[in-house]
């Protein structure tokens, strides 16, 4: 059987017998990094731990892989964290055509008194019983941590807080957060509303991906709203200009947390910490956690879509190969100077009979580091392979029982 093995600026050739389950495949050559490879031999240091902290996590943006984290899975109260929820699913809205960002959104009276000025917790200013603006008020949101905003949006969205929470729950479990239960849109303490560092690093990696103009409220470094200018509480915005998000949050209960996302060159990493001491403390072990993340790791697009990663003998077909590849790029973050040591394999069924239609899935591909699998991706045919007429299918047939004798 022939396998011809092809990826990025690599190709090589392989002649074997019959398929194994698994079968190797070259490493194919690195796509440039975002700075310099360090020297194979230097160790990777370990990620630095956050001096105070309930759990925190590291995550590639392009990769979802996790870079490093410590109790990423332990259920948690987010604090006003919960707000990033809150913005994607008014996003997902926005674009569903159920609201619009012009709608005239009303401070209704719950709002203003829940999450307003007199709560003792971060508000936005609109005034009781006026309306403003969806986009505005969204501002005040994200920008401000207005709890007010939070639930007068809620409200404009689902009809109440409570419809908007079953909204969340819903998206939530779209982009993968399985830790995760909201009921209410603001974020303070209530029994049954909680997630966890990793499904956090989740949500941050799908706002920046779905809906990047509404991520982008997040960078903003203050917003008024009457004759109130209020700051936004990321201090990491003022002190590192990579720094574009996402989202602060406190109360007594989840102590002090930060989503922090920061892009440099192609690469984007998403830091989360909670349960902090401080603002000070959140933003000084979220910003070390990005430094390591960048000095440390590469991010590589080892296949691309279309591109034929290996061919298999098919039976019964008009083509005695079909070709293999990704539907998607694959891509795999290792730290520095570790590329050449991925070994990337197939795992595909001994025998495959036609037809199959282009997309089809055939199998899978999985990229090992250290024994380790750090990226995989389904084997698709490449191209449509169409059942042979009877004569070839009935050779076939004979060679297929022939050989399995």
């Amino acid at each position: 059987m022939k396998f011809r093995f092809a990826a990025v600026a690599m190709t090589t050739t392989l002649f074997v017998g019959l398929v194994s389950a698994q079968t190797p495949l070259p490493t194919p050559a690195p796509t440039p990094a975002p700075a310099a490879t360090a020297p194979a031999t230097v160790a990777t240091p370990p990620a630095p731990v956050p001096s105070v902290s309930k759990a925190w996590v590291l995550m590639d943006y392009a990769t979802g892989q996790v870079l490093a984290g410590e109790n990423a899975n332990v259920q948690l109260a987010p604090a006003s964290i919960t707000k990033v929820m809150t913005s994607y699913v008014i996003a997902a809205e926005v674009k569903n055509g159920k609201v619009r960002p012009d709608d005239q959104v009303m401070m209704s009276e719950r709002a203003w008194r829940e999450g307003g000025a007199g709560t003792d917790g971060s508000y936005s200013g609109f005034p009781v019983n006026q309306t403003a603006r969806l986009e505005d008020m969204e501002k005040g949101m994200a920008i401000q941590s207005g709890n007010d905003a939070a639930i007068a949006l809620a409200e404009h969205v689902a009809g109440s807080e409570e419809a908007f929470a079953s909204l969340m729950n819903s998206y939530a479990a779209k982009i993968g957060m399985k830790d995760s239960h909201f009921v209410n849109a603001h974020g303070l303490s209530a029994p049954g509303h909680h997630t966890t560092a990793y499904d956090l690093a989740l949500l941050g990696r799908a706002m920046v991906r779905d809906y990047p103009e509404t991520y982008a409220y997040n960078k903003v470094k203050e917003f008024t709203v009457g004759n109130i200018t209020q700051p936004n509480r990321n201090l990491l915005l003022w002190r590192d200009q990579s720094v574009d998000g996402i989202k602060t949050g406190h109360t007594s209960e989840a102590g002090y947390c930060l989503m922090s996302s920061a892009q440099r060159g192609d690469q984007r990493l998403i830091a989360v910490v909670l349960g902090g001491s401080s603002e000070k403390q959140r933003a000084d072990d979220s910003l070390a956690l990005l430094n390591w993340g960048f000095r440390f790791f590469e991010t590589h697009r080892m296949y691309e879509p279309g591109k034929v990663v290996a061919e298999h003998k098919v039976w019964k077909g008009k083509a005695d190969n079909v070709q293999l590849g990704v539907a998607q790029p694959l891509l795999v973050s290792v730290p520095r100077g570790r590329y050449n040591d991925l070994k990337p394999s197939i795992d595909v069924p001994k025998t495959l009979e036609a037809p199959f239609t282009a997309g089809q899935p055939i199998g899978t591909l999985k990229v090992m580091l250290d024994g380790k699998v750090v990226a995989q991706a389904p084997l698709v045919a490449v191209a449509a392979v169409e059942e042979a007429g009877f004569f070839k299918r009935l050779w076939d047939s004979f060679w297929m029982w022939w050989e399995s004798e």
